[in-house]
């Protein structure tokens, strides 16, 4: 299908719901392009692994190309459905199954399914692009400005850029997201070692949230293993597109309050990684070992924080999606999922709008009217289990910690 210039989309972020839009507009012909502050693609971690459930898979089904969609599902795995809670010496108190259909969810690379959503929008990502604020008139009726003096005329501008979004403020004036208390220092470790798997035979397939002995504190960890070679499966399936290299790894992270993490150290990987080895000292050998073998550059800090509701939208002709409008902490997979789902409910309203359905404003209101209801019910959800796992009350503490172990076999032997 040809392009059509006189309806035009300036996306604001190059993360996945930027990307994905992106990737649905343009197989439908609509002049689209995206403006990333970053310098380039990959020169920022922006996480590891993802879970993909159903709506974050049916916005890819709907959005990619076929061979790319193939490309999604050929380099990740099934999840291993099941999350173990455990105290600190990797003692069960409970596990959650999951009881998805068969290929009902897949877990995927974060930095593979970036590569994959870049992949035929050659020409269309401008890198160093740092959006500032949205200017109305003009003949295309509105144009992003950026930092640099430069602007870029469009029919609609997407503000895709991010929980530290510079459009939000002029966009939503009343959603500033509220802090929490917690953090995350996140890490990345080989699965394997010296041939072997760090990770026990009775941990490969689960993920695992170890509660600390003291409230407020717990550390998460699950492998992500690649179905195929992003390398491989790119030359199968994208030839000419970037593969980054993939091996197997555990993701991990460790759950402290922020308050725990001094200010000075919040830019430097180094302090990170340590502050998460000397916090993770009391618990079992495992979870040492993969802090201990970690890749000191693929430390990420993570001040959590929940989006909230907006009540108006400033600019009939402009709106947002994903951690944007609707950040959250990282209790249930959400986050990116309705990311991905904004971007697929936003590319079909604005399709209609372009074929003449609706106006460019009722689109965009239908989209904000049907986003804000699902994407703040997973806001709720997300907030309200970190409070319950990581919160200070001290019954459902003790209960997790030192009754419920006691009542199970020890998941992993010490040595």
């Amino acid at each position: 299908m040809g392009t059509s210039t006189d309806f035009s989309v300036a996306i604001a972020g190059a993360g996945l719901s930027g990307l994905c839009l992106a990737q649905y507009l343009m197989r439908a012909g609509v002049d689209v392009h995206v403006y990333e502050r970053d310098a380039g693609p990959f020169v920022r971690r922006q996480g590891y692994r993802i879970i993909l459930d159903q709506h974050g898979l049916q916005a890819l089904r709907e959005s990619l190309p076929r061979a790319l969609y193939q490309l999604a599902l050929a380099t990740g795995d099934e999840p291993g459905g099941h999350l173990r809670f455990t105290d600190s010496r990797l003692r069960d108190a409970f596990t959650i199954t999951f009881k998805d259909e068969p290929h009902a969810t897949r877990q995927v690379d974060r930095l593979t399914l970036r590569s994959i959503l870049q992949s035929g929008l050659n020409g269309r990502i401008h890198y160093g692009k740092d959006a500032v604020a949205v200017e109305t008139g003009g003949p295309a009726g509105l144009r992003l400005r950026f930092s640099d003096g430069g602007s870029a005329a469009a029919t609609v501008v997407v503000g895709a850029d991010g929980v530290g979004s510079a459009l939000r403020p002029q966009l939503m004036p009343d959603a500033d997201p509220a802090n929490t208390p917690m953090a995350g220092i996140y890490g990345r470790s080989p699965l394997h070692r010296n041939g072997e798997s760090v990770i026990p035979e009775a941990l490969r397939t689960s993920g695992v949230l170890a509660l600390a002995d003291r409230p407020g504190r717990a550390f998460f960890f699950t492998s992500m293993r690649f179905g195929e070679s992003p390398q491989e499966a790119f030359g199968r399936l994208a030839p000419g597109n970037y593969a980054p290299t993939g091996y197997d790894y555990v993701m991990w992270g460790l759950l402290l309050q922020q308050q725990e993490v001094p200010a000075d150290s919040r830019g430097d990987l180094l302090a990170l990684w340590r502050l998460a080895s000397q916090l993770s000292v009391d618990f079992h050998p495992v979870i040492r070992r993969l802090v201990g073998t970690a890749e000191l550059d693929a430390t990420v800090l993570n001040l959590f924080a929940t989006g909230r509701r907006p009540r108006r939208w400033e600019v009939p002709r402009a709106t947002m999606m994903g951690d944007a409008v609707h950040v959250m902490p990282p209790f249930g997979a959400h986050g990116g999922n309705t990311a991905l789902r904004d971007a697929a409910l936003l590319g079909r309203k604005l399709v209609e709008a372009r074929a003449g359905d609706a106006s460019v404003e009722e689109a965009i209101a239908g989209y904000q009217n049907e986003m804000v209801p699902y994407a703040f019910r997973a806001v709720d959800t997300a907030a309200g289990l970190m409070r319950r796992l990581t919160g200070g009350a001290a019954a459902p503490h003790w209960v997790l910690t030192r009754v419920l172990p006691r009542l199970h076999r020890v998941t992993v032997p010490e040595a």
